[in-house]
């Protein structure tokens, strides 16, 4: 069955579950901010997700054309590749039908970053690229002003205001969950001094944004309860750097991650007005 197209869902599928979270989650955030949802909102989340999945084939294609991956996952790689493709073709026309097509800019900055991991991906060096990942992460948080957008058309700076905001939250979950995976690999709990000077980079990241909510609900610009959504990311930092995750599997670091994420998001939906 592996060399059926139609039954390959390891090259259908994306793997690498914890990535989910950086489309849900400002996708999520976008269309509850905009309060109003529409056939372009429905497109708009359709194009998406075709397009999230996209880089599980591509990426396999990337690795049989480079010899990464027997031939055998050529056929499997060009079939996925090709149908999501399809599939983002029909959301972005249905996106101009239904008089979004302002909303396809936002697609640019995809195209370099899709690129770069896919040259990473052909080298071998795909693995431990931080700085991709929150690139890409931050491309993902587009969705968020690209679904606020949709219901107001008008407020661009606040939408921008939005895509900030989760991007910044996004790059702080990507350096702590590095945190925590580096952190698992140790023979033994460090001393607390050691701990902190490990972790500093993760904590800069947690209150940075915390400070950057509490300013903005405080000027006015956001409410002033959105900072309980950044707080959880903040003191979920203060305790992972405090408790070291030595010998604990990466699944449940994970889920540990997904849970703040969620977390996270149903704060930011609630506190956002």
């Amino acid at each position: 069955m592996r060399n059926d197209p139609l039954h390959s869902p390891h090259i259908a599928i994306p793997q690498d579950h914890g990535s989910w979270v950086f489309l849900l989650s400002p996708l999520l955030i976008g269309l509850f901010a905009s309060g109003r949802f529409s056939l372009a909102s429905g497109f708009l989340t359709f194009t998406s997700l075709a397009a999230f999945f996209l880089r599980q084939p591509f990426s396999i294609l990337v690795k049989v054309l480079s010899g990464r991956r027997p031939r055998t996952d050529l056929p499997a790689s060009l079939l996925w590749s090709s149908f999501y493709a399809l599939l983002i073709l029909g959301g972005m026309i249905g996106l101009v039908l239904s008089g979004s097509a302002r909303l396809l800019v936002l697609a640019i900055p995809a195209v370099p970053v899709f690129a770069l991991h896919m040259f990473l991906v052909s080298r071998r060096a795909e693995r431990k690229q931080a700085g991709v990942e929150i690139a890409a992460s931050g491309v993902l948080a587009l969705s968020a002003p690209a679904a606020y957008w949709i219901g107001h058309e008008g407020q661009i700076w606040q939408g921008l205001l939005l895509w900030g905001l989760v991007w910044l939250q996004s790059a702080a979950s990507i350096v702590y969950a590095y945190l925590r995976l580096n952190q698992r690999v140790l023979h033994a709990i460090p001393q607390r001094p050691e701990r902190w000077k490990s972790g500093q980079r993760a904590f800069l990241y947690t209150s940075f944004n915390l400070a950057a909510a509490l300013t903005a609900g405080f000027t006015g610009i956001t409410s002033s309860l959105l900072f309980l959504a950044f707080a959880v990311q903040w003191l979920e930092t203060l305790w992972g750097i405090d408790h070291p995750a030595v010998g604990v599997k990466p699944t449940r670091i994970g889920l540990r991650q997904l849970l703040v994420s969620s977390l996270f998001t149903i704060l930011f939906i609630l506190t956002w007005r």
